[in-house]
Order: C-alpha cells, then sequence, then structure tokens
C-alpha cells in the first residue's frame, strides 16, 4: 500500500510548504516569457475577487487602475494583478488579463454587463540586449498566456515579468516568499529591476541577509566590515530616467478591509529598503501591490501591524530570491555566477 504524505503543519514564524506567495490561500501565479525579446508577464489570479490596494514611491511608476485602489474609491476587490516588463508597451499585458477573464465571464457587474479589474504596473526591460523590433508588442498575447499557465508553483528567477530585469549591475529577477505568523499566511512576489544594488557593497552579502529562512539564499554570511563610503554607487546601474523599477505584491488570508490593505502595502515597502540600495530613486517605479482574500471585516491594529511586518520581511527575502535565483542573461552577470567565481 502507496505510503501517504502527511500533510503540512504550519508553524508561527516558518515559510509555507512551496514558500511562495501561492500559500496564501486562494491564489495562484501564471506566468510567460518570450525568450527572443527578454522579457515577460506575471499574473496573480485570485480564486474569487480579492480585496487590493496599493502603495507607490518610486519616482517613474508606469502603472494602469492603480486610482481605483485608493480606499476613498468604489472597487474594493478585484480580479487580477498583473506585472509586466515593456515599459509602458507592457501596459497592454492587463488587456490580456482581461480578456482572458472576460471569457469566462468573470468581472465586475455593471448592469448586464462584466468588466474584469486588472490593476497593473510595469518595468523597463527595453535595453536589455533582446530583440525588440517587433510589429505588435508580445505583452498582450503574453499575459493570455500566463493566466492559462496559472498554478500554485511559482517559477523564480528568469521568469515572467522578472525575465528581463536587472537589480543595479547584476541580472534581476522574479523572487517570492512566505511566512505563516499568528494563524496568518503571508505572502510576497516582486519583479526586482531596481537601479539600486541588492549587495552590501564589495561583498557577496546580500543586504536581506538577516532575514533568510531555511537556506533559501544559499547560507548567507554576514558582511565583515561596514560601509566604506556612503557615497558609493559603484555597484548600483547607470541612472536613466524611467529605466528601473521593483514590482511586488504582498498578500494575506486575514480578512483586511481596503484600508488595512492600503497600510499592509505600506508598511511592507520598507521590504524594498531593507534589500536595495538606493531605492525609491527619480528613476524607479517602486509600486507595492496589496491582496485580501478573507472576507473584508477587518482585522485589529495589533494584528495589521504584525501582518505587516511578515509582508515587510517576506518582501525583502523574495528580493533577494529573485536575484539569487536568476541566471546570466547577456550583459547582466548573475549572482551565482559572481560568486562561483569568488570559490574557484
Amino acid at each position: 500500500m502507496a505510503a501517504t504524505a502527511p500533510a503540512f503543519s504550519p508553524q508561527d514564524g516558518a515559510p509555507g510548504p512551496r514558500n511562495a506567495i501561492t500559500d496564501v490561500p486562494g491564489l495562484r501565479v501564471g506566468q510567460a516569457e518570450d525568450r527572443t525579446v527578454w522579457t515577460g508577464v506575471t499574473v496573480i489570479l485570485p480564486d474569487q475577487p480579492a480585496i487590493a490596494a496599493c502603495d507607490i514611491r518610486g519616482g517613474a511608476p508606469g502603472t494602469k487602475e492603480t486610482d481605483l485602489l485608493a480606499p476613498s474609491a468604489l472597487v474594493a476587490r478585484v480580479h487580477a494583478l498583473c506585472l509586466s516588463g515593456g515599459s509602458a508597451f507592457g501596459l497592454d499585458a492587463a488587456s490580456g488579463v482581461m480578456d482572458f477573464l472576460a471569457a469566462q465571464g468573470i468581472g465586475f457587474p455593471v448592469g448586464t454587463a462584466r468588466v474584469p479589474i486588472v490593476p497593473a504596473a510595469i518595468l523597463f526591460d527595453l535595453l536589455n540586449g533582446g530583440v525588440k523590433d517587433w510589429t505588435e508588442p508580445p505583452y498582450r498575447a503574453l499575459a493570455r498566456a500566463a493566466c492559462a499557465a496559472a498554478g500554485l508553483e511559482v517559477a523564480q528567477g528568469n521568469a515572467g515579468a522578472g525575465y528581463g530585469a536587472k537589480a543595479g549591475k547584476l541580472k534581476g529577477g522574479l523572487g517570492t516568499a512566505s511566512l505563516y505568523t499568528g494563524g496568518d499566511w503571508v505572502g510576497a512576489l516582486v519583479a526586482v529591476n531596481p537601479v539600486g544594488s541588492v549587495l552590501h557593497p564589495g561583498t557577496l552579502s546580500f543586504w536581506a541577509w538577516p532575514f533568510e529562512q531555511a537556506g533559501e539564499l544559499g547560507g548567507q554570511e554576514p558582511p565583515l566590515h561596514p560601509i566604506a563610503a556612503l557615497t558609493d554607487w559603484t555597484e548600483t546601474a547607470v541612472p536613466q530616467i524611467g529605466a528601473n523599477t521593483t514590482l511586488a505584491v504582498v498578500a494575506t488570508n486575514a480578512p483586511l478591509t481596503k484600508t488595512d490593505a492600503h497600510r499592509m502595502a505600506i508598511m511592507a515597502q520598507d521590504g524594498l529598503a531593507r534589500a536595495i540600495r538606493p531605492v525609491h530613486t527619480p528613476f524607479d517605479g517602486d509600486s507595492v501591490f496589496a491582496l485580501a482574500t478573507g472576507d473584508g471585516s477587518g482585522v485589529s491594529p495589533d494584528r495589521l501591524a504584525r501582518i505587516g511586518q511578515a509582508a515587510t520581511d517576506c518582501l525583502a527575502r523574495a528580493v533577494a530570491r529573485g536575484v539569487y535565483e536568476a541566471e546570466s542573461l547577456g550583459a547582466f552577470p548573475s549572482y551565482r555566477s559572481l560568486k562561483q567565481q569568488k570559490n574557484s
């Protein structure tokens, strides 16, 4: 008789079975890439419309439907979130998600019509070396493919919206992480494409090294020295207006209201600050979405603070994981290739 795998028993303060945003019940993730263009799309699909909010801190964002996520706006729940490469061309990915959902009759009811609510954000990957001489941008089709592929497993590194991303002078990527805290699941997903560096200067230690869980970053060691010069930008990308951005989603199954979710997104921005330096620059479009799959009845302030802290830590870990799992592409070396060179 075949043995039955034991059921996963969550432990407070530990990652979930997938260590991914899909450990939050009711969420799936779909991704698709164009390996000629060096770009991709990531879609987060809740099984049921989810409470959503957004906080934008970067100076050069590219977004769609984010005004609708303000606490004072009418619509509280969304049918999907979409992250895409392609700069402004990538905003068309949201239309592909809408195509997919509308075909299933999913959307916000307006009389007899159904309008899928799909907030979106884009990052800049147009100068990464891929072939961009398209006659039609690929993002709408990539988004439909990502929706069709949605499931519980989340590929990291060169995947989805992180396929063509860079992080300072390193290859960026798609990262995810989760945490169980006080009976609530919290997760994060991020496409890492900042002008800033994710590494402590002159070392292979991630800024997020203190938050590593279960060897997810290869067993980080703390940096052996303080920062030599606070004005040293040698490991950052060459700044170009609008040429970078880190896009993130944090999620929980707690019954947050829209205002609660907005506070969660605000707190989670500090996860980017823990993992990237500098961050929220004039050259980045840093945007954090928050999703809550609960009934929207609200939580106490102390419970919200705990969830927000978990989201912050998950996002810092996810940033480092996205870079740690990435593979070299074009002119951008991977973190692990640098580590291998150092150890050889």
